[in-house]
């Protein structure tokens, strides 16, 4: 049985260039950074998780909550095939129960917040914001974008950032944590425009500060699908 079974839908990334030294201090034991056409990727990620199970079970209260996250993409070697991921800086999260479970199990690094989200469909246009509280500011991501999502091309820079299919976890200087997700291949939606406010500096640390300033190279809306993520193992 899979530990968690639920929905990612309306999942809105924000992708930047970074320079992979400032990603190399949170690469976890045995992952490489996954590079795309020569560039270094980090994705400022938001989207809602629905009809949220833990082990076949639904908890009261926690079925349906946002999510926002950054992170960044590796790879790892296993029996001679390399097998594709995501580090992930912070996840951000209303839900107490599920910052603990992700903490203590997955060696995950979430935060618990204050959070909502609008989705809206006017003049033939969808609307996608997910809000986020630090202290006493609100951030926030909005995308704009078609109402109908296309098949995503193969072999392009949309195809890079939505297939990676494992979450790794640095646990200790010879020690990884390894899981796996598992969902079919999305569809996305075009973009017409977006806007962040946010200060990364703020949310992950002086090391992501140029962020403030720094404009996306691409913006995307995945249509999203049901998911599973399975149980850990650990790589030592």
């Amino acid at each position: 049985m899979s530990f968690l079974t639920a929905e990612w839908r309306r999942l809105a990334l924000a992708n930047y260039k970074v320079d992979p030294a400032i990603l190399e201090p949170y690469l976890p034991y045995k992952t490489e950074l996954d590079i795309y056409n020569g560039i270094c990727y980090a994705s400022l990620v938001g989207f809602m998780f629905k009809n949220v199970r833990v082990l076949g079970l639904k908890i009261p209260g926690h079925v349906h909550f946002e999510e926002v996250n950054l992170r960044f993409y590796v790879r790892c070697k296993e029996a001679g095939e390399w097998k594709r991921g995501v580090v992930f800086v912070k996840e951000i999260v209303p839900k107490h129960a599920i910052s603990f479970v992700a903490n203590t199990v997955y060696n995950e690094v979430y935060e618990t917040r204050k959070m909502n989200h609008i989705w809206e469909e006017k003049a033939n246009e969808l609307l996608t914001t997910y809000n986020w509280k630090n202290k006493k500011d609100w951030f926030s991501f909005s995308v704009t974008s078609d109402t109908i999502a296309k098949p995503i091309p193969l072999d392009s820079e949309t195809e890079f950032i939505t297939e990676h299919y494992w979450g790794y976890n640095k646990t200790g200087k010879h020690t990884t944590t390894e899981y796996q997700v598992t969902h079919p291949k999305w569809n996305a939606y075009d973009i017409k425009s977006y806007k962040i406010k946010a200060d990364f500096a703020r949310e992950y640390g002086e090391n992501f500060r140029f962020l403030n300033d720094a404009e996306p190279i691409s913006v995307m809306l995945a249509e999203g699908s049901s998911i599973t993520i399975e149980g850990k193992s650990t790589i030592r």
